[in-house]
């Protein structure tokens, strides 16, 4: 029997809608911004749009605040990533044993991922507020001094990551917990019957297994931090005096506030790149020390 050209072809068929959706959604969007990064365009004036080439890059480049933001943004990023990967850790250990409650503790884990990231950050607002918040009543509580929170610029960093580590912590417990769910027993009978103890078993076995489990989860919340914005908008909106203006809020503010839209672009392609090149090297990473396990 003859095969017609749609039977040879169908797997290209059906994928042709999916396709034309990415280069719709994403693709042109994408070569969109890249253009406008190469044009001096100010909507606050009537001059049109003019290429200017790499004049945008170059003046970011070389521009203190666009520096000062790179700092804040890997500051913010690192300081939270590092702390919710730990705790999210711990979590998962904590949560992997059986006890009275569980199931009850396992919904208040994840309590704090239902509520938006505004909602998040009003809340939050009030407890950090100087006068009534509930977080300098807790300080006065046991003798320490009230605090300004996100209203000092030494302070307004480690207030965000507080938040973000309250808010995103259970994720990354969750998906640890998903990966311990799936470790092989053999191992840890092999270890009982050589006299392991429990603190060698969690060294030498559960921590190398769910290497690779914990990478992927440190990857997804690395990208998240990275692209930040609704809470710090909401509760700084980069203040005070830029002390918490990331790489999204000075895109926002240049693209919203000061309408230099080709500025903008070229803000928002850089760190396109930045999020990929991170993005890379972690999975490259992931692959070479899960290829390093088996």
């Amino acid at each position: 029997m003859r095969i017609g050209w749609f039977d040879r072809n169908i797997k290209w068929v059906f994928s042709l809608p999916v396709v034309l959706f990415v280069l719709v959604m994403m693709a042109f969007p994408i070569g969109y911004t890249i253009r406008m990064s190469f044009l001096d365009w100010n909507m606050s004036s009537v001059k049109p749009p003019e290429w200017i080439g790499f004049g945008n890059y170059m003046h970011l480049l070389s521009n203190e605040r666009f520096w000062h933001t790179v700092q804040i943004t890997v500051y913010f990023t690192l300081s939270a990533l590092v702390i919710e990967t730990i705790l999210g850790v711990v979590v998962a250990l904590f949560f992997s044993r059986q006890f009275r409650g569980k199931n009850a503790a396992k919904t208040l884990l994840i309590l704090p991922m239902v509520a938006t990231p505004v909602a998040i950050a009003l809340v939050w607002m009030l407890i950090f507020e100087p006068t009534i918040g509930l977080a300098n009543i807790a300080l006065k509580s046991v003798g320490l001094p009230p605090q300004v929170w996100l209203g000092l610029p030494s302070q307004v960093i480690p207030s965000l990551v507080l938040i973000d580590v309250w808010h995103a912590t259970p994720m990354i417990a969750i998906i640890v917990i998903a990966g311990l769910t799936t470790l092989p027993a053999d191992p840890y009978e092999s270890a009982s019957i050589d006299g392991a103890s429990a603190w060698q078993k969690l060294i030498y076995i559960t921590l190398p297994l769910i290497r690779p489990t914990i990478l992927i989860a440190a990857l997804l919340r690395l990208i998240e931090l990275l692209k930040q914005f609704d809470i710090i908008y909401a509760t700084t909106q980069g203040g005070p005096h830029y002390a918490s203006e990331t790489l999204n809020i000075y895109g926002y503010i240049l693209a919203f506030q000061h309408f230099k839209l080709g500025a903008a672009s070229s803000l928002i392609i850089l760190f396109f790149l930045l999020v990929l090149s991170l993005t890379i090297v972690v999975t490259w990473t992931r692959k070479r020390l899960g290829g390093d396990a088996a």
